[in-house]
């Protein structure tokens, strides 16, 4: 695989609008993301500009992407750190100091060939590789209704917690959380 695992930096943030409405296109992405794509499209610039800027060298986000030997992007992931006094911004609140995996997007004609394991490698390297906060676990949700997602998590290391939070909407679907634990010791 010649794809390249790195974070953005802030003047891609028009590479960042485009591969985040790409994902909101894709047939998953009414159980995978919690935005439509008219919501994201209508966005102005200085969003874009601002998102990308923080999660490009930012302490408490960083986003991920995957890039071909072309520079054309295929993937990406976002990492976000909670902490329990932190405002809760997706689930159940955080107990412990933890990585949330956000926005995990990957093209369709590159999937299968490992670049959505590259990705995760990088992601939860990054999340454990902090000293302040040391990370005590890695978490993210993925849709009841979105088997190829939960198959990959599994596979990856992740597993079910048991806790699960409503979609919003009040659809009475669910989104469920999985987890992967720090090793002790």
């Amino acid at each position: 695989m010649d794809y390249v695992m790195r974070s953005v930096r802030a003047e891609e943030w028009p590479l960042a609008r485009q591969l985040r409405l790409e994902a909101l296109q894709d047939p998953a992405a009414p159980v995978a993301f919690l935005e439509s794509y008219e919501e994201a499209e209508a966005r102005p610039d200085s969003f874009w500009q601002d998102r990308t800027a923080s999660a490009a060298e930012g302490r408490y986000v960083r986003q991920f992407v995957a890039e071909s030997p072309e520079g054309e992007w295929v993937g990406t992931v976002t990492v976000l750190i909670e902490r329990p006094d932190d405002d809760v911004r997706f689930g159940e609140a955080a107990e412990v100091d933890q990585a949330h995996l956000v926005g995990v997007f990957v093209r369709p004609e590159v999937r299968g060939a490992g670049v959505t394991d590259a990705l995760f490698r990088v992601a939860v390297g990054w999340a454990w590789s902090l000293s302040a906060p040391r990370l005590e676990r890695v978490r993210l949700y993925v849709h009841e209704n979105n088997p190829r997602a939960a198959a990959f998590y599994r596979r990856f290391g992740f597993v079910p917690s048991g806790q699960r939070t409503p979609m919003p909407g009040d659809r009475g679907e669910w989104e469920l959380e999985y987890v992967i634990e720090r090793e002790r010791g």
